[in-house]
């Protein structure tokens, strides 16, 4: 199965989850369940300090990974064969532990809240199946006129 990236987006440029940006995370999430999941492999350009992923990475992979579950919730609550295009309205990051780079890490999203044009989603980020670091965020479908509104 490809990716929802890869499906609805793939010529997004998005430093989190493009898959059209070659220097980009290209992170690919996958419905599971209620909500998606992604696997990401850290690479040595991604350190804050020996062994250790920066915060600002962990940031980007909970709000992307966090958005696709968002827009993946909307189109199946509103049976369409796309999803809207949504973007981040607001989105809490905290960093239990640190993160190693020497490992895959497992992103779940899900969702707490949802209405007709936005989500609640919290996710998280696993390593060695320890929670490193979680993330809530409001996630909007918005609508022609915006600037994101034809990214997809």
């Amino acid at each position: 199965m490809k990716s929802l990236q890869d499906t609805y987006a793939p010529h997004t440029r998005c430093f989190g989850c493009g898959p059209s940006n070659e220097k980009g995370l290209r992170i690919k999430s996958f419905p599971e369940g209620d909500g998606c999941i992604a696997e990401f492999r850290p690479e040595p350009h991604h350190e804050a300090f020996p062994g250790v992923l920066n915060g600002g990475i962990i940031g980007a992979l909970l709000d992307c990974h966090s958005n696709w579950t968002a827009c993946w919730a909307l189109m199946r609550a509103s049976g369409a064969d796309k999803p809207p295009v949504t973007v981040t309205a607001d989105f809490h990051v905290f960093l239990k532990r640190p993160t190693p780079l020497d490992t895959v890490l497992k992103i779940r999203g899900k969702v707490l809240e949802q209405k007709q044009d936005r989500c609640v989603i919290e996710s998280t980020i696993e390593a060695n199946d320890k929670i490193t670091a979680t993330c809530t965020g409001t996630f909007i479908a918005v609508k022609e006129g915006h600037p994101a509104y034809h990214r997809w």
